[in-house]
């Protein structure tokens, strides 16, 4: 059951992966906890339960790992479900923007009809590490003009001070590094 779930537990289900997806990078790998039904449960519950009073009309999540769990708390919230996605993934005209990671540059896109002024937003992701992906994922959304948006996250990894690039937005990561 998964409400004898901690976040320390839940930590340590979390793979490390030394030197992926380039030299220097430990990346955080949540697939080790989401092979587990009940640590799979904590996670989406965590996040309900944080954001089920909060009017959320739409998940938003980003490619690709962001998907696995915002669906699932997409379908819990009543929710729709919004992927934002890398360049030409999705089939309809899309609004895009460009950013930097931590090891490269990106871009991302979402549908132009995806969102519209009425929507609550939750952004989700799996990470939270320099705040690159988020802050062009919100820039997206704002794009629509909606009446909030607020973000979740499985992973803060502390150190890189993502969180400082987010703004007044508000945010949960679950478990933090």
């Amino acid at each position: 059951m998964y409400s004898s779930i901690t976040n320390d537990e839940l930590k340590k289900a979390i793979r490390n992966i030394p030197d992926f997806p380039k030299p220097g990078i430990q990346f955080k790998d949540i697939t080790s906890a989401l092979q587990n039904a009940g640590f799979f449960s904590f996670i989406v519950n965590s996040i309900v339960d944080r954001y089920e009073n909060k009017g959320i009309t739409k998940v938003v999540a980003i490619e690709s790992r962001g998907f696995i769990i915002g669906g699932a708390v997409a379908s819990r919230l009543n929710a729709g479900f919004i992927p934002i996605r890398k360049p030409g993934k999705l089939p309809f005209t899309t609004y895009s923007v460009n950013y930097a990671l931590e090891y490269g540059e990106d871009a991302l896109e979402i549908h132009n009809d995806a969102l519209n002024e009425n929507d609550v937003v939750l952004l989700h992701d799996d990470l939270l590490a320099t705040g690159g992906t988020s802050v062009a994922a919100i820039n997206l959304i704002k794009m629509f003009h909606v009446k909030d948006i607020l973000l979740s996250f499985i992973i803060e990894l502390d150190k890189l001070k993502g969180k400082d690039r987010l703004g007044r937005y508000t945010k949960q990561s679950l478990i933090h590094f």
